[in-house]
């Protein structure tokens, strides 16, 4: 790593302490995963900014302190098991990856799906699966997972992603606020009959509601 490499990461890692990203373990892993190596190559120069930037197929790729507090939200273990529903980049499922057993990664665009995967191999991620399918309604088998993370606003009571989880798993996502436009990050963790306690982390941005099906491109 150059000098000016090494000074443009903990110029980022300063940015995302002083949006409130406190956990050492993420600040690590957020240096060991330049969000530049998984954005289009025209934006690679501005990657490092705390901004959303458009990825292809109507899409943008949310501000990374956004996507670090879904991250820290999850409360991620290493035995864990990751269901990541919109992969975009892969940018947030390599993160992910950094932390958890298994992510198996949903995106309903094949050109980002393919383009992400290329970008995870090439990061030597092994235990990364990224799957082209509809998030609501994607064929993963009887599989069930420790954790859910929805790049999205959903509508409770989200049973299409809730049903993934294992007994006393975790879903983080957006819900629509009270306010014009508000969006509030939030964590589902599930019981033997359903949900039985939501986690209001505060409000976030950048997340727009989740789409059904299948697209090959926009």
């Amino acid at each position: 790593m150059s000098a000016t490499e090494a000074e443009e990461r903990a110029q980022f890692t300063l940015a995302m302490r002083a949006r409130g990203i406190e956990n050492l373990d993420l600040l690590r892993a957020l240096e060991r995963v330049p969000r530049a190596l998984f954005m289009p190559q025209r934006f690679a120069d501005i990657a490092g900014r705390d901004i959303a930037l458009p990825i292809g197929c109507g899409q943008t790729s949310p501000p990374p302190s956004v996507v670090a507090a879904m991250i820290a939200a999850l409360d991620l273990r290493p035995s864990d098991a990751v269901c990541e529903i919109g992969t975009g980049t892969g940018y947030c499922t390599a993160l992910l990856a950094q932390f958890a057993r298994e992510v198996v990664s949903v995106e309903r665009y094949q050109t980002l799906a393919v383009e992400a995967s290329a970008r995870v191999q090439a990061f030597g991620l092994a235990h990364v699966e990224i799957v082209w399918a509809d998030g609501f309604a994607a064929n993963l088998g009887d599989r069930t997972f420790d954790k859910v993370i929805a790049h999205g606003i959903v509508t409770p009571p989200a049973r299409a992603f809730l049903d993934r989880l294992a007994p006393k798993g975790a879903m983080v996502a957006a819900l629509a606020g009270p306010g014009r436009a508000e969006q509030r990050l939030v964590r589902l963790t599930l019981g033997d009959e359903g949900p039985v306690r939501i986690v209001d982390f505060g409000r976030t941005r950048g997340l727009r509601p989740l789409d059904h099906g299948l697209a090959r491109a926009l």
